[in-house]
């Protein structure tokens, strides 16, 4: 098998996997499912309703764990309902042979954790969602939840992305500042501190519209219906001329970093949750961040974070320019063949704040 430098894998290196067996289907791999560092994830054609989230523990295996938890089968073929606060274990396509050294992390794609879809990769074995240990050999299952809208779902559909890593991937501050010194990451002073920290704009440049409130009653979001849902049916929009809101507890928002960000090259990115301990909120795992993502050579001028933002036990005032979380960097372990960005049709580059692919293009009242 080919060896690689440590970092994340590219895309290139991501086809070597693909060629060497490391990574196989029995369905053949689908045109652009390989993105510039990370590779999207199949639906199987079955949905096993489960009670409870679970995760294996390091002495399980998952088709084991759904003998004793699942409470009936839901074919996917031809799509069906995914129900809101209810909670699913699908089979992905794609399964692993990882050689030593080299992990993999999950993540949502971003147009599913817009939806307030809660999607976590687990397997065999595990005892962390999202985290594919070293050397793992297994399938891949993703656990569903819908909590905001309920969805039709499909086989070969892809709700996640995974990144492969080759030893150890992450940028220390000093190594973050200096990229930032040499190719600006960040359209203000970087604040910079286990990563990249950023905000939250509540201050918009026009007009007083700063976000969206999920409809607590709506209809089914089907999956593979794009620009199509009109945004009224499903969002209220959130306003303000103050420059802070309330959020309510268990309501989901979408709101936009104040920071336009840029990820060159060489480097990928995943956004993490900041601290508990700065409010009673939580700002979604968001998922990885390509290489090229608002960088000006792939045809971006720095693109803003769409934040999802969910509320906890109590009703807190967030207020303008409060940051809510940091972007990790991480290594590039090769080039990139393609980039972030207009020339694989990239659906977020260059944005503000912007809905999920599957609603038209929101117009305030």
């Amino acid at each position: 098998m080919t060896t690689f430098a440590k970092g994340v894998l590219a895309d290139h290196q991501i086809a070597d996997l693909i060629k060497s067996g490391a990574i196989a289907a029995d369905i053949p791999f689908d045109d652009g499912q390989i993105q510039p560092a990370s590779l999207d994830l199949r639906l199987g054609d079955v949905a096993y309703r489960v009670r409870a989230s679970f995760l294996t523990g390091r002495n399980r295996t998952v088709t084991e764990r759904l003998q004793d938890f699942t409470m009936h089968a839901v074919p996917l073929t031809g799509g069906a309902v995914l129900e809101k606060g209810c909670v699913y274990v699908v089979p992905l396509l794609e399964r692993l042979d990882l050689p030593a050294g080299m992990t993999a992390a999950a993540s949502a794609k971003s147009s599913i954790g817009r939806l307030d879809l809660l999607t976590r990769i687990i397997t065999d074995r595990g005892e962390a969602f999202d985290r594919v240990p070293d050397g793992y050999t297994g399938p891949l299952f993703v656990e569903i939840c819908p909590r905001s809208f309920s969805v039709v779902a499909q086989p070969g559909q892809m709700l996640n992305q995974i990144i492969f890593r080759q030893g150890q991937t992450l940028m220390s501050d000093a190594e973050l500042l200096a990229l930032h010194e040499q190719t600006p990451i960040v359209n203000t002073p970087p604040e910079i501190s286990d990563g990249l920290g950023f905000s939250v704009d509540l201050r918009p440049a026009q007009g007083t519209l700063i976000g969206y409130r999920a409809k607590p009653h709506t209809g089914v979001v089907d999956l593979s219906k794009l620009n199509h849902y009109a945004p009224a049916d499903y969002w209220e929009e959130v306003h303000t001329d103050t420059g802070w809101i309330i959020l309510d507890p268990g309501a989901f928002y979408i709101l936009v970093s104040r920071e336009s960000i840029a990820i060159p090259p060489m480097q990928a990115a995943e956004m993490a949750p900041y601290l508990a301990m700065v409010g009673e909120f939580r700002v979604h795992y968001a998922g990885f961040f390509d290489p090229g993502f608002g960088w000006a050579a792939a045809g971006g001028t720095g693109s803003r974070g769409v934040l999802e933002v969910r509320c906890h036990e109590a009703p807190f005032v967030l207020e303008h320019g409060q940051t809510v979380g940091r972007l990790v960097y991480e290594h590039m372990s090769s080039h990139p063949q393609a980039l972030y960005g207009a020339g694989i049709k990239s659906n977020y580059q260059g944005q503000g704040l912007k809905l999920s692919k599957h609603f038209a293009a929101a117009k305030p009242a």
